[in-house]
C-alpha cells in the first residue's frame, strides 16, 4: 500500500521506556497504517541519572523467568523477542553470549519452558556446576547494552518522524487534545500506571533492584544462580554488555526486594554483590577492574500479570469524590478515547519487548 492511500491516525504514546519505544518503532514501520506518533514522558533517553525510571538500569539479557512456564501468551512474546534480538546481533547493539543457570536446589529444573526458546540448550552434568550450586543449564543467550540500545530507539524513531516531547503526564485529561476524536493512546508508563489519574492500578508495585556496572576484560558469559526454581531476594547474575562506545563493560546483580520504593544506595548491599560475582567470576578481584557506577531502579511489575489489552475510556474523568483536576478549554468537551495499555513487565521488559509491541499493534488495527 502506498504511503499517500495509508490512512493517518494520531498515535500517542505515555513513556519512553523500553516498552513505550520498541511500540512506536514497530507501529512507525507499520505498512498498512501511518501513525502520526508523538511519544511523552517525563523520562527520555541520556536521562541516565534520573531513578524515575527503569530501563537505563536493567540487566538487559533474556533470563528465565517463571511466569513463561503458565502463560502462553508471555512466552509468545518472550520468543518472538528473543528471535528479533538474536538477528539484531550484527549490527553490534545486541550481544550474543554463553550463558549458565545454576541452582541451588533441584527446583530449577522443574521449570525449564524455555530450552526450546533459547539456542544451544544443554543440561549441565555434575562435574560441570561448581559448588555450592547441585544443578545447572547451558544456552545461548543475548544482552544489550541499555546506554547504546534506547538511544539507538529513540534516534530511529526521530528519523522516522516521530516526536519527541518531555512532559510529566498526572491525568489521562491531559492528552485528550493531543490524541483528537480519531486518534489512540498508548499507555506505556509502567509504575506511573499506579498513579496515572484515569488508570490508577493499585496492582503495580516495586522491585528494588541493585547493581554495579563494570569495566572487566574476560566477562563474556551471562551467568544467573538461582536459589530454587524462582528468583530469591539476592539474587546472583553477571551480564557481560555488547560495546559500540564502551567495550568490556558487564552489570553485577543484584537484589530483588519485593514491594520496596527505596532508591537510595545501599553499599553493604553492593559489597554483598561484588563478593557473590566474585566467587563466580574471581577475575573480578584481579587488578584492572573497574567500579563505572552503581544503580538501584524500581522494576514495575504487577499482581495478576502484565496489562496488555484495550480500554475504552470517557473524557474529562468523573470521579463520585470529585477529586479529578479540572480540565481547562476544548478539553472539558466530552469524549471517549481508546487505550491501549502495555506495563507490568517487572524484570523483564527487554526480554519481552518486541512481542509485546507487535501485540500492541494488532490491538490499536482493531480499535482504529
Amino acid at each position: 500500500m502506498s504511503s499517500d492511500s495509508k490512512p493517518r491516525v494520531p498515535l500517542v504514546i505515555l513513556g519512553a521506556g523500553v516498552t513505550g519505544l520498541t511500540i512506536a518503532y514497530i507501529a512507525a514501520c507499520d505498512s498498512d497504517v501511518n501513525f502520526d506518533i508523538t511519544i511523552i514522558a517525563r523520562d527520555m533517553p541520556g536521562d541516565w541519572h534520573s531513578q524515575a525510571w527503569a530501563s537505563p538500569f536493567a540487566g538487559a539479557s533474556w533470563s528465565p523467568n517463571p511466569l513463561g512456564a503458565t502463560d502462553e501468551r508471555v512466552r509468545r512474546w518472550e520468543q518472538i523477542t528473543f528471535d528479533r534480538l538474536w538477528d539484531m546481533a550484527p549490527s553490534g547493539l545486541v550481544k550474543r553470549a554463553p550463558a549458565k543457570v545454576l541452582g541451588e536446589t533441584d527446583g530449577l529444573l522443574s521449570t525449564i519452558w524455555w530450552q526450546d526458546l533459547v539456542r544451544d540448550f544443554k543440561l549441565l552434568s555434575e562435574s560441570e556446576v561448581p559448588a555450592p550450586c547441585k544443578v545447572g543449564a547451558a544456552f545461548t543467550t543475548v544482552c544489550i547494552n541499555p546506554f547504546e540500545y534506547l538511544p539507538w530507539l529513540r534516534s530511529e524513531l526521530e528519523s522516522r518522524g516521530v516526536v519527541f516531547r518531555r512532559q510529566y503526564i498526572r491525568s489521562l485529561d491531559e492528552v485528550k487534545l493531543l490524541v483528537g476524536k480519531t486518534g489512540l493512546l498508548v499507555n506505556a508508563t509502567s509504575l506511573g500506571s499506579r498513579s496515572l489519574i484515569g488508570v490508577e492500578d493499585t496492582a503495580m508495585y516495586p522491585i528494588r533492584g541493585q547493581s554495579i556496572i563494570v569495566e572487566r576484560t574476560g566477562l563474556e558469559e551471562f551467568v544467573t544462580v538461582r536459589s530454587g526454581g524462582g528468583l530469591s531476594e539476592l539474587p546472583t547474575s553477571i551480564t557481560p554488555r555488547p560495546g559500540l562506545t564502551q567495550m568490556n563493560t558487564a552489570s553485577l546483580n543484584g537484589t530483588y526486594q519485593v514491594g520496596s520504593w527505596d532508591t537510595s544506595l545501599d553499599m553493604s548491599a553492593a559489597r554483598g554483590i561484588f563478593e557473590r560475582c566474585s566467587v563466580i567470576a574471581p577475575c573480578l578481584k584481579e587488578e584492572g577492574t573497574k567500579i563505572l557506577m552503581h544503580t538501584v531502579a524500581l522494576r514495575p511489575d504487577r499482581k495478576g500479570g502484565p496489562r496488555v489489552e484495550a480500554e475504552r475510556i470517557s473524557l474529562p474523568l468523573v470521579r463520585s469524590d470529585g477529586l479529578a483536576p479540572n480540565p481547562s478549554g476544548d478539553a472539558e468537551q466530552p469524549q471517549d478515547i481508546t487505550v491501549i495499555h502495555a506495563y507490568g513487565m517487572g524484570a523483564t521488559g527487554y526480554q519481552r519487548s518486541w512481542g509485546v509491541a507487535i501485540e500492541v499493534l494488532s490491538l490499536l488495527k482493531e480499535n482504529m
